[in-house]
């Protein structure tokens, strides 16, 4: 049986195209996936995101328990509403999960974990919390809904929509946040443009749903979601980083704090480990589409590497096929290699990436 969100009738009343997401009954797309991407980049779009997990950590020195169980230095935190973006760590240094941390008060922060990972990341807290922290509760949500709204236009339309909104929201700046009755947005997002992302009452999502497509936001699927995130050079796990790989191997450096005489979990790994791959972005110049878990060969001073697309797909910003690589740290930026796509081998230039950011081709 298919898990639902409480959206899940409303997505069959506007005859979304329903598949398998995880576990999932989830839209991926209302008619047309380049429609809704296009839209989202040039306009407005809406996701229904409630199949992810908000899960509310409460109680004395909860800073210190994060402080502990994350790699991102949740002391960045001081004003309240703030958010930050972190990987949650093995002791072996792999990635249990990514996720968003929002700081609410001293004793009150939130973590919005993915729905692949929700029921694994509930337990791992459990298991830290019991063994450190006895004292604090900690509250999976299932009680709450979430929709993000994207693109240029997202934030206006939003304001149109929720009574008393813009007052509370026009100020903020990327990852920040704010309560507005019992709505909960932030101003992040999954797609490379600006918007929020609407924690709300589960009984109150259908209407805000229906509010927003009568004032023009677009329904929007797994299918568009894939497409943005992936032009944006935003990782997806289970493909693009996992338990298996740690931050330095998968674009996630900038998520580690080394720095701070804190320990946190997977730190020791992370300190004696030596990256031999990252993460590279990578543009076809043949013709062909780029896909996860194909081959990818690179040489380099006589020497040959070889490496993985992690996720792939055509970009339709800039119609052209797109990935996401894990290649040696030989390879780097400005080099050609070779995809090997049906026994071929289709040249492709090695980018950094996003590739799109704000509806720009940034490459």
């Amino acid at each position: 049986m298919l898990k639902m969100t409480p959206l899940n009738h409303v997505h069959r009343d506007m005859n979304a195209k329903m598949v398998d997401f995880g576990g999932w009954d989830m839209p991926l797309h209302y008619g047309s996936q380049l429609d809704e991407h296009h839209k989202i980049r040039q306009d407005s779009g809406m996701f229904d995101v409630s199949h992810m997990l908000p899960v509310d950590i409460r109680g004395p020195q909860v800073r210190d328990f994060l402080r502990h169980l994350v790699a991102n230095n949740v002391d960045k935190l001081t004003l309240p509403g703030k958010a930050l973006y972190s990987c949650m760590l093995t002791p072996q240094g792999g990635i249990i999960d990514d996720l968003i941390i929002y700081f609410l008060s001293e004793t009150w922060f939130r973590i919005v974990v993915n729905a692949g990972t929700a029921d694994k990341d509930v337990a791992w807290m459990l298991k830290q919390r019991d063994q450190s922290a006895p004292q604090l509760e900690i509250s999976p949500r299932r009680d709450l809904a979430m929709i993000a709204v994207q693109g240029p236009n997202a934030r206006a339309k939003v304001w149109q929509v929720i009574p008393g909104s813009q007052s509370l929201t026009e100020e903020l700046k990327q990852f920040q946040s704010a309560a507005v009755g019992q709505y909960f947005i932030a101003r992040t997002g999954y797609t490379g443009e600006d918007g929020f992302e609407i924690i709300l009452p589960a009984a109150d999502a259908p209407s805000l749903w229906k509010a927003l497509h009568a004032a023009g936001v677009a329904p929007a699927g797994l299918g568009a979601r894939d497409t943005l995130r992936l032009e944006a050079g935003m990782n997806l796990y289970g493909q693009d980083m996992d338990e298996t790989k740690h931050p330095m191997e998968s674009g996630l450096t900038w998520t580690v704090d080394l720095k701070s005489e804190r320990d946190f979990i997977g730190k020791n790994a992370l300190l004696n480990t030596s990256t031999t791959h990252h993460l590279v972005g990578l543009v076809l110049i043949d013709r062909g589409v780029l896909r996860s878990h194909q081959h990818v060969v690179g040489h380099k001073d006589g020497s040959e590497y070889q490496g993985e697309i992690t996720s792939g797909g055509f970009s339709p910003t800039m119609n052209q096929s797109i990935a996401l690589a894990r290649m040696p740290m030989q390879i780097t930026i400005g080099d050609e290699v070779n995809v090997i796509v049906r026994d071929k081998q289709l040249r492709a230039n090695v980018v950094k990436y996003p590739f799109v950011r704000n509806g720009k081709i940034m490459i």
